[in-house]
């Protein structure tokens, strides 16, 4: 998924409907008995007024959707929103039921990080990535100012990155959703569970509409509001879209150009440092307190050097002045460490996985190596309601890890590196059926 957003999948669209009413037919009654009676003259039909139980849910919901849309409404004039544009966002509008299921079970935060990356940096996807390289390279051969490695040299972000974001984002462009951006935003602001941030992009979203020459009907993409075939959220767009191609417009749907400078300038204005490799994989020294795994220490490469740490090749660590050791899978799997430019694919999408997947995405496309150690495949990943479940027991244990929310982020990994340091564990900070087992 695209910038500051988690992640990027696209189902498609679903729209909220009515059941006509159902008929309620009174039969005819008759009579078996000797000797036989004249027939009872039938009763005539009636159609029931009154709504199933399933009906009355079905439309107090879209009158809860409408409400919440007018309330919108009178906020976004406030904030400069013109009548033609509410009328071209809103009289169209659907619920979309998909987007809040998305919404719970986003891959990059959901699935085990070996099986996310199979998908993500495929053998298909790697040759295919290398085809399009080829192909921007030669296009780009007439065009001086919108080729993508004129694009890398002027934001200093390598092709290889755009085209690695490219990849996984949208499949090169051949997967940009089908969901309209108005409709997923306000139906995940009326959901609620993140209803300030659905309400600053939707709002982003109108000024797109009313400014920028953009259609509501071309505005489409995942079921999280982000759009083009980089996903970026609307915000993104309006700080950091770029019309590389000369044609006055900022289209990331349907100009290359546009989508490479776009996303090179994003990264470049969100801290991507030229010249700096994100990071490589390590292997780690006998005896390594794996506490030291942690994202909030960061040291220069040449201090894990002389603590142990080496290149998986065995080749001197590149220079990295802030530098941390990275255990995606927990002690068991590979090491990675990782880079200010790591940090900065994180600024695009907030999930390891996805950072890790651009990045090792990027070096095959650069013809290096994928990841060389095992992962663990034998250790089952905890679902959000085992986590949940999980942070949960830590907290009622003492190990404090923040309001449990399904989510594994800094304050749960704290707290578990707590609990695994009291049974004489290896503190790697990764949740595991096991520990949910003991907790319980």
């Amino acid at each position: 998924m695209g910038p500051m957003q988690t992640p990027s999948l696209f189902p498609a669209s679903a729209r909220c409907k009515l059941v006509p009413p159902l008929l309620a037919i009174l039969a005819l009654v008759g009579c078996a008995s000797t000797p036989p009676v004249e027939p009872t003259v039938p009763t005539p039909s009636v159609v029931s007024t009154e709504q199933t139980p399933a009906e009355s849910t079905e439309a107090e919901h879209r009158q809860k959707f409408a409400r919440w849309v007018a309330e919108f409404s009178t906020r976004a004039r406030a904030a400069g929103i013109d009548e033609a544009t509410l009328h071209t966002a809103f009289d169209t509008v659907r619920f979309v039921p998909s987007a809040v299921t998305s919404d719970r079970a986003q891959p990059e935060f959901t699935r085990a990080v070996w099986d996310y990356l199979d998908s993500a940096v495929s053998p298909q996807r790697v040759a295919r990535g290398e085809a399009k390289l080829r192909q921007l390279r030669l296009a780009g051969n007439g065009d001086a100012n919108a080729g993508v490695d004129a694009i890398a040299a002027r934001y200093g972000v390598p092709a290889e990155v755009l085209v690695a974001i490219w990849g996984i984002e949208s499949n090169y462009g051949s997967n940009i959703g089908d969901i309209p951006a108005i409709d997923a935003l306000a139906t995940l602001g009326f959901e609620g569970r993140r209803e300030a941030w659905a309400r600053g992009q939707l709002l982003a979203a109108l000024k797109i509409l009313q400014h920028h020459g953009i259609d509501r009907a071309q505005m489409i993409g995942s079921w999280a509001g982000a759009m083009g075939q980089t996903q970026f959220l609307p915000s993104a767009f309006l700080a950091y879209a770029v019309d590389a191609d000369g044609d006055g417009r900022r289209d990331i749907w349907g100009s290359v150009p546009d989508v490479m400078a776009s996303t090179a300038n994003f990264l470049a204005r969100s801290g991507w440092q030229a010249g700096q490799p994100w990071g490589l994989e390590v292997r780690l020294p006998p005896g390594f307190d794996y506490a030291q795994a942690n994202a909030e220490l960061r040291q220069p490469s040449a201090q894990w050097a002389a603590e142990g740490v080496q290149s998986i090749t065995g080749a001197p660590l590149p220079a990295l002045l802030e530098s941390a050791i990275l255990l995606p899978a927990g002690a068991r799997g590979p090491a990675f460490l990782v880079g200010p430019n790591f940090r900065t694919i994180l600024r695009y999408n907030n999930a390891t996985s996805y950072a890790l997947a651009v990045n090792l995405l990027a070096q095959r496309l650069a013809g290096g190596p994928g990841v060389q150690a095992p992962w663990p495949r034998e250790v089952p990943p905890l679902s959000r309601s085992q986590v949940l479940a999980l942070q949960t027991a830590l907290n009622t244990r003492g190990f404090e890890c923040g309001t449990p929310d399904g989510m594994v982020g800094p304050a749960t990994q704290r707290g578990v590196r707590r609990y695994q340091r009291s049974l004489g564990l290896p503190a790697d900070g990764y949740p595991t059926l096991e520990l949910l087992q003991r907790l319980q």
